[in-house]
């Protein structure tokens, strides 16, 4: 129990230092790309009734253009052109692997939806949007990791957005 107050502590802490900015604009992309992809999922597999894995492969290909526009530019804080070998094909290549995850993850609810909802295919969606929000979760910590070293910045150089935050800090400071 104290251990969890103790994180949460430094998790509070964290929260106005760049890391932990970082941290939460990753979270929230995250938050929006699992939306987007659950919209998505929802559409073709729910409403269109297209079969399982290619539905799941269709939403995670379409939540992956949002989350990595928002990954480079506003969690990282890169701007400009991006790098072909050093920002999107790793990039892809993880998200790759996501979709390869969700593949799997949408086959088990195939199983499971077919075995245990035969008829209902509200429960059926029901279990694929949870088996991919599984696949999300498992992929997440991994990203993150593979993002801080792909999306980094020099070493002691600030972000737009911290360089704005100092800019209206200087400002806002009486003249002496």
């Amino acid at each position: 129990m104290f251990g969890l107050v103790a994180r949460l502590v430094n998790l509070w802490r964290m929260r106005k230092t760049p890391e932990g900015k970082k941290m939460f604009r990753y979270t929230m992309v995250s938050v929006i790309s699992t939306g987007v992809s659950f919209a998505v999922l929802a559409l073709v597999y729910g409403a269109f009734r297209v079969s399982e894995v290619p539905s799941t492969v269709i939403a995670n290909a379409v939540a992956t253009v949002p989350s990595y526009y928002l990954n480079r530019n506003w969690a990282w804080g890169k701007t400009g052109r991006s790098h072909i070998r050093r920002e999107i094909l790793p990039f892809w290549g993880l998200s790759a692997a996501g979709i390869l995850l969700s593949i799997v993850t949408s086959s088990e609810a195939r199983t499971i939806g077919l075995h245990f909802f035969r008829t209902d295919h509200l429960a059926r969606t029901a279990v694929v949007e949870g088996m991919n929000l599984l696949a999300f979760a498992i992929l997440w910590v991994v990203k993150f990791l593979v993002f801080q070293r792909l999306f980094r910045t020099a070493p002691g150089a600030a972000t737009p957005e911290e360089l704005a935050d100092n800019e209206a800090l200087v400002k806002a400071a009486p003249p002496t």
